[in-house]
């Protein structure tokens, strides 16, 4: 299937691994030009040059952390006229909500709802100018079906929600889309972490931990970053234009409802 954004200029945020890199190969492959982004010189390189050999696309880095004014900046005068956004951040840390402080919360609050609002209040204008445009936020399953010890996120990421519900209709008329996607378990570093955490706290192995996590879902299994890649690549396309203000649930089924 052809994307029709061949060409199309793209910033993929946190993009040196994980996720983000998947929606980074798939928009390479739909030949679009990507600017990738990432704390990590030598991680982001390494990807860059990856993607490059695969595809042949045209990659940019810039080595910027996006939850930053400065990290926000470099990444738009390195792109200052996308056509596609994709927010990405890693998520805060798990822990209780007894233990969390006012500057755990306003950290939250800076990677997972400000510094995306900050981008897209960035870029949208140049998308409605061009009549033409989309944004997908990689939020997290958690949105829908919190999970307890993943309050900060829960919360900040729903902040980002909530903008994106009411925007996503002012824009649409442009042109314009704007649409989460949100994960549940996928096969990353961050999983991974938060495994190893689980079983140090129950005193089992964390290859137990992810076995059970496993059993539980409709598939047997977690996602994986290519399928994830996908369907992000999917939204960014020419098909996608009457998908607006949508929370897209990539979790397996785990998420059990009617209605959706």
């Amino acid at each position: 299937m052809d994307l029709g954004i061949a060409g199309k200029r793209a910033i993929v945020c946190a993009s040196s691994r994980g996720l983000g890199k998947g929606v980074a190969q798939k928009l390479a492959e739909a030949g679009a030009i990507i600017t990738l982004n990432g704390r990590n010189r030598d991680g982001l390189e390494a990807t860059a040059q990856e993607i490059r050999e695969q595809t042949n696309a045209e990659i940019r880095t810039v080595v910027a952390d996006v939850t930053t004014a400065e990290g926000r900046q470099a990444l738009l005068d390195a792109e200052p006229s996308p056509d596609i956004l994709v927010n990405n951040a890693g998520g805060p840390p798990p822990g209780s909500w007894s233990d969390w402080s006012e500057e755990d919360w306003l950290s939250a609050l800076h990677a997972n709802m400000l510094a995306p609002i900050s981008l897209m209040k960035a870029v949208l204008p140049g998308m409605i100018d061009r009549k033409w445009g989309r944004v997908i936020n990689i939020t997290s399953a958690s949105v829908k079906s919190p999970i307890p010890e993943l309050g900060l996120s829960n919360a900040s990421r729903s902040g980002l929600t909530g903008f994106v519900a009411g925007t996503a209709r002012q824009v649409a008329k442009h042109g314009v889309t704007i649409n989460n996607l949100l994960p549940g378990s996928h096969e990353t570093d961050r999983i991974a972490a938060l495994f190893e955490k689980t079983a140090a706290a129950r005193k089992v192995s964390a290859e137990q931990v992810r076995q059970e996590a496993q059993a539980e879902n409709p598939t047997g299994r977690f996602g994986t970053v290519e399928e994830f890649g996908a369907a992000a690549a999917f939204l960014c396309g020419q098909y996608a234009g009457y998908i607006v203000g949508q929370n897209l649930l990539l979790d397996g089924g785990a998420f059990r409802s009617t209605l959706g």
